[in-house]
């Protein structure tokens, strides 16, 4: 007889946003990235803007209780120094950035972020046919002091350990499906419009 371990709350995560996320990677693969150094800045100004708005999220005062190396974790300022690298200007914000979420909340929106971390280990292979690299023009792609494997396994034994209510279970869900949507959103806009 088998006993059933109990799903925890980030596999949990990674099922309800496997559609959104397999929508992404089908966008992503559509604009190319990785075909020409054009087509990759437009996809660094989607990320910067992404990794730009959670920037509040990963220097939370009560986040940071929770997560000690969260602000080292933010992208933000790798990835405006990849658009800098590549004589791409910096956006300007785009309308609908997260604002004020619950702590659950915030944290399915890092619960995206965070796991973006280990496909980029794929992404920044392909950066390097385009002659980027973790110095240069692919910074936000780098792997992290420690490793991909262990800072996400540190981030969601951390998740997983938390003490939610039913609610909150919700609201991380919901933070975690609205990451992926607006991720989205972003990468249609940077790909839409015309980069100076």
């Amino acid at each position: 007889m088998t006993t059933h371990r109990p799903v925890t709350r980030s596999q949990r995560l990674n099922q309800i946003t496997h559609e959104p996320h397999g929508r992404l990677d089908a966008l992503v693969k559509a604009h190319a990235p990785f075909e020409t150094q054009a087509n990759y800045a437009r996809f660094i100004v989607a990320q910067y803007q992404f990794q730009s708005e959670l920037a509040a999220l990963y220097n939370d005062t009560q986040l940071t209780a929770l997560i000690a190396d969260l602000p080292a974790r933010c992208r933000a300022e790798a990835a405006k120094a990849d658009l800098a690298d590549l004589d791409t200007e910096v956006p300007a914000p785009l309308a609908g950035a997260v604002k004020n979420p619950t702590q659950a909340e915030a944290l399915g929106w890092l619960f995206v972020s965070e796991g973006s971390k280990l496909g980029a280990a794929f992404l920044i292979k392909r950066a390097v046919t385009l002659g980027m690299n973790e110095i240069f023009g692919a910074r936000h792609l780098a792997e992290p002091a420690g490793g991909r494997a262990e800072g996400w396994k540190t981030f969601t034994r951390t998740l997983d350990e938390l003490p939610f209510t039913e609610q909150q279970e919700a609201e991380a869900d919901k933070g975690a499906l609205d990451a992926f949507n607006r991720f989205t959103v972003l990468l249609e806009q940077a790909y839409a419009a015309q980069l100076a």
